[in-house]
């Protein structure tokens, strides 16, 4: 089926084609989306966005502030602060692709030079890492919580390195056939994690409680505001870990779509992802003081509601996974062109299965990735405003060839400044992310000089304080060694 679409191009009526069918492998890699190929809209940006969100990854980084010690209601106002402030941030990271025809990191050349835009393929690169592994992390640690749960099968490694390797190896199999199978997978993550959260109502009606505040002395930074502050950047993360992405899914919108509608796309998309959030702040109160946050919601859950969480974390794990992996191998693929998609794809999610297991099983995989989000909001804010900066400037006109400059192997261009380079772009990034750097406080890995002192991970609140809370086994096997700590 095929339909008409007034201005899609620079001039003229475009035809569009029909839509791959999910089990085409896209042909498509970093190169310019013809408009014909441009068959999808803002609303597939929005929902693929809430999609990639959804999932119980989300859900771990709004248990971040009663872990770090707010009251419930205090939490809440954190992680509602902290969605809209990386909104703002996030919302013009949208507009390139229907302009470019290409993803985020290639359009970048035209402010860091076809050469530097390499930096925003290494923050694509940083983030993938870290959202596949916590999306297979945690739908895998659901699924032997469930399996223990309701089979009573004894954690072990072996165990969860079967696991992890089923959902990663799928994650990399739907990566491969492309945008269209992962907008199925987000569709599919939308409705099932949403009617799972809304089924928390029932669930949970008989221990949580609105109430739940742990003290002033459960405060991880000695004080509110200190440890306000943190707790919204940590959620912040979220929205801004999408900054490099939006490219690889809005390249695919008519370029004559209205601006407002790319902005409404992707602010409707990110205020959406307050359910998943408010989700885990919620349960984060019943199960506050628990070492593992996912085994132990699963041990107060009701039984039918575990079996729903064990389906349910694994179908987001896939969403969230997709996402991330997605762009990255697209990214790979255009600065090592002798790589296909598809041979960059497998490449980065061997290299990210290799990460999740090793750190895991037999390292601190938990610090290793709180440090990886750390890493991203103070590398990718700047870059993410120096885009923007640099959209209003130019005012939405690009040159859609010559950003292509570098992937086919040729010099020269308009944005080709000091060979390939823009150090005028390229000084202003480094300079935002070395003094975010100093402030930085992400240990063992990321500690910079002027760090607020006194942070901890995670207070442990006394049973006196857990009000709402039931009494949980503990868990049979912990593998990381750590309380929470994560996103």
């Amino acid at each position: 089926m095929t339909s008409s679409n007034t201005g899609a191009g620079d001039s003229g009526t475009a035809v569009l084609n029909a839509r791959p069918k999910i089990t085409e492998v896209e042909t498509h890699g970093i190169d310019t989306i013809p408009h014909p190929d441009r068959t999808s809209t803002w609303v597939d940006l929005l929902r693929i966005q809430f999609g990639g969100a959804n999932t119980f990854a989300t859900v771990l980084l709004g248990t971040f502030p009663i872990v770090l010690g707010l009251s419930f209601w205090q939490a809440v106002l954190a992680t509602v602060a902290g969605v809209l402030v990386g909104t703002v941030f996030l919302m013009p990271m949208g507009l390139f692709g229907p302009r470019t025809g290409t993803n985020n990191a290639v359009s970048s050349g035209a402010f860091f030079g076809v050469r530097g835009r390499v930096v925003g393929s290494f923050l694509s690169l940083l983030t993938a890492i870290a959202f596949y592994s916590i999306s297979v992390w945690v739908s895998g640690d659901a699924l032997v919580g469930a399996l223990n749960r309701l089979a009573g099968i004894e954690d072990s490694v072996g165990l969860r390195t079967l696991v992890y390797g089923i959902i990663g190896v799928i994650v990399i199999v739907v990566v491969v056939f492309g945008f269209q199978f992962m907008l199925l997978v987000n569709k599919t993550a939308v409705i099932a994690n949403t009617a799972l959260i809304l089924l928390a109502f029932v669930a949970f009606s008989g221990t949580f409680d609105a109430g739940y505040n742990p003290g002033p002395d459960a405060l991880a930074l000695g004080g509110f505001w200190p440890t306000f502050v943190a707790s919204a950047l940590i959620v912040m993360a979220n929205p801004i870990s999408f900054g490099a992405f939006l490219g690889d899914w809005s390249r695919y919108i008519a370029k004559s779509t209205p601006t407002s509608k790319l902005l409404l796309a992707t602010f409707l998309g990110q205020a959406l992802t307050l359910i998943p959030f408010l989700f885990g702040v919620a349960t984060a109160t019943i199960v506050a003081g628990q070492a593992d946050y996912v085994f132990a919601l699963i041990q107060a859950s009701p039984i039918w509601y575990a079996v729903l969480l064990m389906v349910v974390a694994f179908i987001g794990g896939l969403s969230t996974g997709t996402t991330s992996l997605y762009g990255t191998g697209l990214d790979l693929s255009s600065v090592v062109p002798r790589f296909s998609r598809v041979q960059a794809t497998i490449g980065i999610g061997v290299i990210a299965f290799l990460f999740i297991l090793t750190g895991r099983l037999f390292f601190d995989l938990l610090g290793a990735v709180n440090a990886f989000i750390g890493a991203i909001i103070v590398t990718t804010t700047p870059w993410m405003v120096i885009m923007a900066i640099g959209f209003i400037v130019r005012r939405g006109h690009f040159d859609a060839r010559n950003l292509q400059v570098f992937n086919k192997g040729e010099t020269g261009g308009v944005y080709w400044f000091n060979s390939g380079v823009n150090w005028r772009g390229m000084v202003a990034w480094i300079g935002a992310a070395a003094i975010g750097l100093l402030f930085a406080n992400y240990p063992p890995v990321i500690v910079g000089p002027f760090r607020l002192p006194g942070r901890r991970h995670g207070p442990q609140p006394r049973d006196s304080r857990r009000r709402g809370s039931r009494a949980l086994p503990r868990r049979p096997l912990d593998l990381s060694g750590a309380p929470l700590r994560l996103r």
